[in-house]
């Protein structure tokens, strides 16, 4: 892939690092090669807007290629060139739990936290879905077990993502329930604001039995982008099961 060559920094003239910048098809290589590693594009995208700039339209979009190549190929399936928010938010959303904060979306203190691999399910996301909305895509992502908080007991956090969410029947469906925007909370991804599918009154019961949690105790928001998450109180292990701890 070779992309547009970009010289010169593109948000401002007095910007310091107008000079010496190495060419967008040089930056790719190299990243390329790293295997577009996300702390890596991170830590470039603070060294000043134009490098942000390059990573935000270039390498974070790579980086969701390569971490789930088939997910992005069916989000992007609808003739877009783009996805719902942005391609930085996106990958952020790939390995990042994001957590809650005491007084937040969730009011339980568990710190944000990168997660090396998650698996994202279209056929999860059914799940989550009223059956009006069944038309509707959805990946969703196992939880991320928090275990032993307390009187809160086992937690889950999942999150996931709706394909062409501007148009989709759950949005459609939220607005003509006149459901309201969270007042202060904004998506941990995209910064967007939320809606809550609790007060919306949109989450099945098929939702707490894909999850494995209990069926009164499961929330989960959606913003105008169409980013999801959610956080669930899990059901103990059945007799039948057994849990093992892995040194």
């Amino acid at each position: 892939m070779i992309v547009a060559k970009q010289y010169r920094c593109i948000h401002s003239s007095s910007c310091l690092c107008t000079k010496g910048h190495l060419s967008e098809d040089a930056i790719f290589l190299v990243f390329q090669h790293l295997n577009w590693n996300p702390r890596l594009i991170a830590t470039l995208s603070c060294v000043c807007k134009w490098f942000d700039d390059v990573a935000k339209r270039v390498l974070w979009k790579q980086f969701c290629r390569t971490r789930a190549p088939k997910m992005m190929l069916d989000l992007q399936s609808s003739g877009s060139h783009s996805v719902d928010g942005n391609w930085k938010a996106l990958g952020k959303l790939l390995i990042y739990c994001s957590g809650s904060h005491q007084g937040g979306l969730f009011n339980i203190q568990i710190p944000g936290h990168f997660v090396h691999r998650t698996r994202f399910s279209r056929t999860s996301g059914k799940s989550f879905l009223l059956p009006q909305c069944k038309t509707d895509v959805l990946y969703v992502s196992d939880p991320c077990e928090h275990l032993d908080q307390g009187e809160e007991g086992d937690v889950g956090f999942f999150r996931g993502v709706f394909k062409s969410f501007s148009v989709s029947r759950v949005r459609r469906m939220l607005i003509d329930r006149d459901a309201k925007l969270h007042p202060t909370e904004l998506c941990p991804y995209c910064k967007a604001k939320l809606w809550s599918m609790l007060q919306a009154k949109m989450i099945p019961h098929s939702a707490s039995i894909r999850l494995g949690a209990y069926d009164d105790l499961i929330e989960y928001y959606v913003c105008l982008n169409g980013h999801v998450l959610g956080i669930c109180k899990l059901l103990p292990l059945s007799d039948s099961e057994e849990s093992f701890d892995v040194e």
